[in-house]
């Protein structure tokens, strides 16, 4: 975290997110695409609720959060900045030319390795099914159905904790305590969500 100089009243509390982690500012274009937000409006255009709108423009980075490209090796490409969520994103480079944005592990570097494979390494940022990795494990963008994507643990932080193998189901202990029980054929990917300290965040004045 970066505690900024109190030379404004709106400066003087403010604590925000230390960026020079990461590698890049422009997303990759291939990947991003700006959308129309209709925050406060029906389908039709019409304002249903007032008083809202406004704010920077945002480019939307498409994050494949299946992840489903197996026995493929990726090389962390860079690490960046998305305004639309609260954890960081990393573009994957893939042996075979793709481009991906995925989320950000904790501790994730330009130029580490990464695998979706149910043969792969049980070490950070690796992507394979639940039933392969040893209880105690911490995983995060966890799929509930095989196939349909990481739904759970994705935000900045976020993990679950592996708690047993039981029937072909895996029972996973979520931050809040409550169990929840997901196929042992989903993947996850090893690891906890990068920007754990984003719940330290102080924008020092309401206008921010």
């Amino acid at each position: 975290m970066k505690k900024l100089k109190p030379t404004t009243p709106g400066q003087r509390q403010r604590i925000i997110a230390d960026y020079s982690t990461l590698s890049r500012k422009e997303p990759e274009k291939s990947l991003s695409f700006g959308f129309k937000r209709r925050n406060g409006r029906a389908k039709s255009g019409e304002i249903t609720v007032r008083h809202k709108g406004g704010g920077n423009k945002k480019l939307y980075r498409l994050i494949d959060f299946k992840q489903n490209k197996l026995d493929i090796p990726a090389k962390v490409a860079s690490l960046e900045y998305d305004p639309n969520r609260s954890a960081f994103i990393a573009l994957l480079s893939y042996a075979d030319g793709d481009k991906r944005y995925v989320i950000a592990g904790k501790n994730m570097k330009v130029g580490d390795s990464v695998i979706t494979s149910e043969n792969a390494e049980l070490v950070n940022g690796n992507r394979l099914p639940v039933h392969k990795m040893p209880t105690g494990f911490f995983v995060y963008n966890i799929e509930l159905q095989p196939g349909k994507g990481g739904q759970i643990a994705r935000t900045a932080g976020s993990y679950a904790k592996i708690m047993a193998h039981d029937g072909g189901r895996t029972h996973l202990m979520m931050p809040s305590g409550e169990i929840r029980i997901v196929l042992s054929k989903c993947l996850a990917t090893i690891g906890t969500a990068s920007n754990s300290e984003h719940n330290l965040i102080n924008f020092g004045k309401a206008g921010a």
